[in-house]
């Protein structure tokens, strides 16, 4: 779900076993993903995970850290996460999106190698692209009701439609 000159590549940390199952991103029933983009303003209506490659037309991707699906994050390894990030870092390079946001501040502290990290708007730019820290939209990250998720995920979407 990734293409040239994107305004926004969303990062996930890798694919559950639902998103293995079905090929599609995020689509564990009780994740928030599409309801956050939704409700953020990245969408103009809720898309299904069957229907994630509409977001392209929105100049919108998503890919993950880390290939290997597993049932939980907390099962890859630091390895995993710092080989992910490194071939990230090629994958945005090549890409030129102009906005990468991962989603997960763990995720991105182990692939980035950057314990000071937290959620919003980073230092870090891979080239020109900028980097935006999101809170997981994972069920199981209870501290992120879904009002207060989407607010942050409003503050990324008025940064990227700042720059048209």
């Amino acid at each position: 779900m990734i293409a040239e000159d994107l305004r926004v590549l969303f990062c996930g940390i890798n694919p559950g076993l639902m998103s293995e199952a079905t090929g599609h991103h995020f689509a564990r029933p009780g994740n928030r993903f599409w309801p956050v983009l939704h409700l953020s303003g990245f969408t103009p209506r809720r898309l299904a995970p069957a229907e994630q490659e509409e977001l392209l037309e929105y100049g919108l991707g998503i890919t993950n850290v880390v290939a290997r699906p597993s049932a939980r994050a907390d099962e890859l390894s630091r390895e995993e996460y710092r080989e992910g990030g490194v071939i990230l870092s090629e994958k945005v390079t090549r890409l030129r999106p102009r906005w990468l946001a991962v989603v997960g501040v763990t995720a991105y502290r182990a692939a980035f190698d950057d314990r000071r990290a937290a959620i919003g708007r980073q230092e870090r730019t891979i080239g020109d692209t900028r980097i935006w820290v999101l809170p997981n939209p994972s069920g199981l990250n209870a501290s992120w009701s879904l009002p207060r998720m989407t607010e942050e995920y409003e503050r990324l979407r008025a940064a990227a439609d700042g720059e048209d």
